[in-house]
């Protein structure tokens, strides 16, 4: 891969991040509501006290320029800022603490969307026509035209209340005692079983439509073809010619879908009651935590852009002519 290319995606992402930057300073401060209300809820409060208060978040000073490049000063040196909701507490512990549960039930349910959605299109896309074409390509439209919460809220009916399979919310038992580790683990996998199905089936349907109908396009190619004409067996033309190419729409969908991927994860820690960034998000919002709101919006877009950064370098390293 050329280096001019590699540069070239590099500057692209990093004036994106910076017009997210901007984005991100002005867009919750145009929201309904102040968050002074929320650092001065005590009605007696003195007005020197709710000053003091003020100066400590920085909200006594001009929005523009003074609060906006106080922002971008200390967002370059990592500090996010206090959180109003917490009292104080620095904005990168309280993502911190959120962050995992949310990157432990994304990246699995992901990695298992992947895994499941494309090999089921790949296969409907070789049997096209058959059974197995109209049953699968019938289950991959309606998962994907099924909302996150609206799967999740019936998985929770259904296997958690019903049932009564599984726990019901958070990620572990309030108040257990665990006596090993395996054990503190094995109730951990069951508070994460029923999120995780939510995230991974909301994305099967996606990437198997996907998949199916780049197959479909990759076997009417000249080569595939060819390579049948030369007795080659169908497994082998699949994987050796049909599956690579065909990969090649699917790595920049997976890319795109990351921001998408991580709403429905949001939507599915609400349901779950899951302790992760979606239900941070609930809440800063409902206490208008600009600092919390800020650190998040930063996160996700910034995962995003640089999802997008290694999909478009990977599918230059797949791809020769998009390098030229």
């Amino acid at each position: 891969m050329s280096s001019r290319y590699l540069a070239r995606r590099i500057f692209q992402a990093l004036i994106t991040i910076a017009f997210i930057l901007v984005l991100n300073f002005f867009l919750f401060r145009l929201m309904p509501g102040s968050p002074e209300r929320v650092l001065t809820r005590n009605p007696n409060i003195s007005a020197e006290t709710k000053q003091q208060l003020k100066a400590k978040w920085g909200l006594d000073k001009p929005l523009f320029p003074d609060q906006f490049i106080a922002y971008i000063e200390s967002t370059a040196q990592g500090d996010l800022g206090l959180s109003f909701k917490y009292r104080g507490e620095p904005v990168t512990e309280v993502l911190g603490d959120r962050i995992w549960p949310t990157i432990i039930l994304f990246g699995l349910g992901e990695l298992i969307a992947v895994v499941v959605g494309l090999g089921l299109g790949a296969y409907a896309g070789w049997k096209r026509g058959g059974s197995v074409d109209y049953m699968g390509n019938g289950l991959s439209l309606v998962l994907y035209s099924t909302p996150y919460f609206v799967i999740g809220m019936f998985l929770l009916v259904i296997f958690a209340t019903a049932l009564g399979w599984f726990p019901t919310n958070g990620m572990l038992t309030v108040g257990a005692t665990y006596d090993s580790f395996w054990e503190r683990l094995q109730d951990f996998g069951s508070h994460l079983f029923l999120p995780l199905v939510t995230v991974s089936i909301g994305l099967i349907g996606l990437y198997s439509i996907l998949m199916r109908s780049s197959i479909i396009e990759t076997l009417a190619e000249d080569y595939v073809q060819t390579a049948r004409a030369k007795g080659l067996k169908d497994s082998r033309v699949l994987r050796d010619h049909a599956l690579p190419n065909a990969l090649l729409p699917a790595v920049t969908i997976v890319a795109l879908q990351l921001g998408y991927v991580i709403a429905g994860a949001i939507t599915a820690e609400i349901v779950f009651n899951w302790p992760g960034l979606g239900t941070l998000t609930v809440d800063a919002l409902a206490a208008r935590d600009y600092p919390v709101l800020q650190g998040i919006f930063l996160l996700l877009a910034i995962s995003v852009v640089l999802a997008n950064l290694a999909a478009d370098i990977l599918y230059g390293r797949l791809d020769p002519r998009v390098r030229v």
